[in-house]
């Protein structure tokens, strides 16, 4: 075994910077050239070496550079957010509205800490702050560097991350700061340039991974520049459309938001994650304002197929679940949100990374909490008491009671041509994943939650079918005896028609006969036969006959005129 001497050791102790300098130098150097290669093998490589080297310098501006480019190349935005998190203007916001009060309490227990201790009045308090390993680990990252240069590629780096996780302000932000940046100094730089210098290639925009922090080098990637130009341009053009939706839907333009939102969500350029599952989130509240309920349950499915932890979209499906009184799903959807708020207040903090956006804030979880506990418990009693069966199917497929069974056909088909299963992962093409390790997670979320809706569309459709085909058939009973009631009224009428003709008749024969005496002969009526008239005829001749004679026999012996004569023959 080899005896190391006092002066070698002493040497050793006294070059340690020297070579710890050399052996990050060296990491990064091997880093570079695999990230070069633009391998996903070798860039994966690159980032062992850089962690390696970051474990000896932590704050060495090049490897934490290196580092950032290499996680967003491989498209891990999260630990590119992770990593690089206090420079996200919305966390520093909230940080200094929110966690102040937090802030000010770690400083002050750090403080006592610091100043309690057992030997504090006899040592020297210029020496309790003080720490011979953060001095160290200050030399070995050199931040003796120029400070102008200094952390410039964190605006561009974290921009293009935060516009793939769905924070588009933020990015809008740091992409626009780290443009300007960069402009500014190529014009700083381009002063002591020749005129061969230049080129139409050139473009200080963002410099390529494996060129980057070499020494002095105008030309840059045109193609690049031209990325982040296109992708601020679609951070505007997404942002100006959710602002228009969100007004139309304050202002109670429901079916103007639900345009807007569908410009976004099924537009022909993909857009991120968090920020269609917004989207999604307020089309939902759209579609529920509308009075579209599966729509709207559609809408929040598919917001808790690219968020699980939504608070917002749980709250709003369970309401809407409520509301057409399917109270086993609202139960399991309360049941969700009351596990993930237990998860809250055991973490004492939200899900999710800090920079994550949510809709409610730490301090009001304890009281909907109670508010929560105490509803579970009042849909608990509605389900014992029986109240499972009586949904409003009506209400969920959007049809008023009473319609028509074509009616019923046509939005059935509607929403089983928007909402079939097989169709349930169609929105994920338009959708660029933060993380592509879970995409199987997230479709088979989507399929569940499209599989549970389809089939209560299809038991709603036979419900209100049944419906109507029992109002169908009661109708084409009561207009069946409602025809015969009529055929009855009609036949009873006939009948007392016939009967009063018939009486009415038999009632002027019997006046006729006592009306007739023999002084009222010759205005007989004018309905007698001819025989009848012949023979009231030969009796008025008889009689005409008679009176002749008894004038006779008085002394009146006159012939009679020839037509008496006549008459008498």
């Amino acid at each position: 075994m080899a005896v190391t001497s006092p002066c070698q050791s002493a040497n050793e102790k006294k070059h340690w910077w020297l070579s710890n300098r050399k052996i990050v130098d060296k990491y990064i150097k091997d880093a570079r050239s695999l990230i070069a290669t633009h391998e996903q093998n070798d860039i994966a490589s690159a980032l062992s070496l850089l962690d390696a080297a970051l474990a000896v310098s932590p704050r060495l501006e090049q490897a934490l550079e290196l580092k950032a480019k290499s996680l967003l190349y491989l498209r891990r935005f999260k630990d590119v957010a992770n990593m690089l998190q206090d420079y996200i203007p919305s966390l520093k916001m909230g940080s200094d509205d929110s966690g102040s009060d937090i802030s000010s309490q770690q400083l002050s227990r750090e403080r006592v800490k610091l100043l309690s201790s057992s030997d504090s009045e006899d040592r020297d308090p210029s020496f309790k702050c003080f720490s011979v390993s953060d001095l160290k680990k200050k030399v070995m990252a050199g931040l003796c560097k120029n400070c102008e240069k200094e952390g410039q590629w964190r605006y561009l780096v974290l921009g293009q991350a935060c516009s793939h996780l769905g924070l588009m302000e933020d990015a809008l932000a740091l992409l626009q700061t780290g443009k300007r940046l960069a402009t500014a100094a190529f014009r700083r730089e381009s002063i002591c340039w020749s005129d061969d210098s230049f080129s139409f290639s050139d473009f200080p925009i963002s410099g390529d991974i494996s060129t980057a922090n070499q020494p002095v080098s105008p030309p840059r990637s045109l193609s690049e520049s031209e990325s982040v130009t296109q992708l601020l341009s679609h951070i505007k053009l997404l942002i100006r459309r959710r602002t228009a939706a969100v007004a139309a839907l304050g202002a109670g333009l429901y079916s103007e938001a639900i345009r807007h939102f569908s410009k976004i969500v099924d537009g022909r350029r993909s857009a991120p994650q968090g920020f269609l599952a917004e989207c999604y989130m307020h089309r939902a509240s759209a579609y529920r304002s509308a009075g579209r309920i599966a729509e709207s349950i559609a809408d929040c499915n598919r917001t808790l197929t690219l968020d699980p932890t939504c608070i917002q979209a749980l709250d709003t499906r369970a309401s809407l679940l409520e509301t057409i009184r399917c109270l086993p799903d609202c139960l399991h959807d309360l049941e969700h949100l009351k596990l993930l708020y237990n998860s809250m207040l055991r973490d004492r903090k939200l899900p999710g990374p800090a920079w994550k956006r949510h809709n409610v804030t730490y301090r009001e979880i304890p009281g909907k909490l109670c508010a929560l506990t105490a509803k579970i418990q009042q849909l608990k009693q509605r389900v014992a008491s029986g109240e499972t069966s009586n949904v409003d199917y009506y209400a969920l497929i959007g049809l008023r009671r009473g319609c028509s069974r074509s009616e019923l056909e046509r939005a059935h088909l509607l929403l089983c041509l928007r909402h079939k299963p097989d169709k349930a992962t169609n929105f994920l093409e338009r959708c660029e994943l933060s993380d592509d390790r879970d995409l199987d997670s997230i479709k088979d979320r989507a399929k569940m939650s499209a599989l549970l809706l389809y089939r209560l569309l299809q038991k709603g459709y036979s419900s209100v079918m049944s419906t109507i085909m029992d109002e169908e058939a009661a109708e084409k009973q009561r207009k069946k005896a409602a025809a015969a009631l009529q055929a009855a009224q009609a036949t009873i009428q006939a009948q007392q028609t016939q009967e009063a003709k018939f009486e009415t008749e038999a009632n002027s024969e019997v006046l006729g006969c006592e009306s007739v005496n023999p002084s009222e002969t010759k205005t007989t009526s004018s309905s007698a036969n001819s025989n009848s008239s012949s023979v009231f005829q030969g009796v008025f001749c008889r009689d005409i006959a008679a009176v002749g004679n008894l004038l006779s026999q008085v002394g009146f012996n006159r012939p009679l005129p020839v037509k008496y004569e006549a008459l008498s023959c």
